[in-house]
């Protein structure tokens, strides 16, 4: 999954979030908890995936780094 889909799905989540809230879900602990641990897994394959994505760019843009 590239950088790009992982933060689309993170805009997802943000705005479940913010939806969830608006409709009263925001005191029923076990989903808001929930929803925010795959919100925080998100944000973490977020970030490797867009470094991922960098290194793969910058190998194809000259060489492969080492060391």
């Amino acid at each position: 999954m590239s950088a790009i889909d992982v933060r689309f799905r993170l805009h997802e989540l943000l705005a479940e979030r913010a939806l969830a809230s608006m409709e009263g879900l925001a005191g029923d602990g076990a989903y808001m908890e929930d929803l925010d641990d795959e919100i925080v897994a998100t944000r973490h394959a977020y970030i490797a995936a867009a470094i991922t994505d960098i290194a793969t760019l910058r190998a194809e843009l000259s060489a492969p780094q080492l060391g």
